[in-house]
């Protein structure tokens, strides 16, 4: 009798560890699914055609979020032999992906019979963290003459963009088109939930 109760609870200790494994294989599912979503926002995003303060203040906070990106997610899942549940886009307060995940497998047979029919679950959320933001330039162009409007006045102010590691640049709203890629202004990595 108490061999067969050890034998019961190396068997049991067994099954723990494929539950935990299991668990820690759709952990790294939902993290992969979710940073997957996150970049791929990220990567989709583009400078506003025209210079519009508000719209890129919204740009570099990371305001243009949408539920578009968790198909890259559901395909990362599907790599990780396992099925998305849910994705979820937010932007507050900052823009971010929550995926939750299943595994296509369950733990397997053991002696606890409800391991055989259960499956691991997990949720991870990756966040798109912006590195810069634009401010207006303490040395900006030369003043308009009195006889410049108040529209040639509001183009003569001069703005740039500020980022935490790398070198700010100016923006110049008749050149958008020398602007740097906005990926690499972002930076994307997984958060608590």
């Amino acid at each position: 009798m108490v061999v067969a109760g050890l034998l019961f609870l190396a068997f049991a200790y067994f099954a723990v560890g494929q539950a935990s494994m299991k668990k820690n294989e759709a952990q790294t599912a939902a993290d992969a699914a979710a940073l997957a979503a996150a970049q791929d926002a990220r990567d989709e995003w583009s400078w506003p055609g025209a210079f519009d303060l508000d719209a890129w203040d919204d740009l570099l906070s990371g305001r243009d979020i949408g539920e578009g990106s968790c198909s890259a997610g559901r395909w990362l899942a599907s790599q990780n032999d396992a099925h998305q549940i849910s994705c979820d886009a937010d932007f507050w307060p900052e823009a971010s992906y929550t995926v939750t995940v299943e595994t296509n497998r369950t733990v397997g047979s053991s002696v606890i019979a409800s391991t055989k029919t259960t499956k691991a679950e997990a949720t991870a959320r990756a966040v798109i963290e912006p590195r810069c933001r634009v401010e207006q330039d303490m040395h900006p162009l030369p003043s308009p003459t009195k006889d410049d409007d108040t529209d040639e006045a509001e183009d003569q102010k001069s703005y740039k963009v500020v980022c935490d590691d790398d070198e700010d640049f100016r923006i110049d709203p008749k050149n958008l088109d020398l602007l740097p890629d906005l990926a690499d202004l972002f930076s994307v990595h997984l958060a608590d939930k």
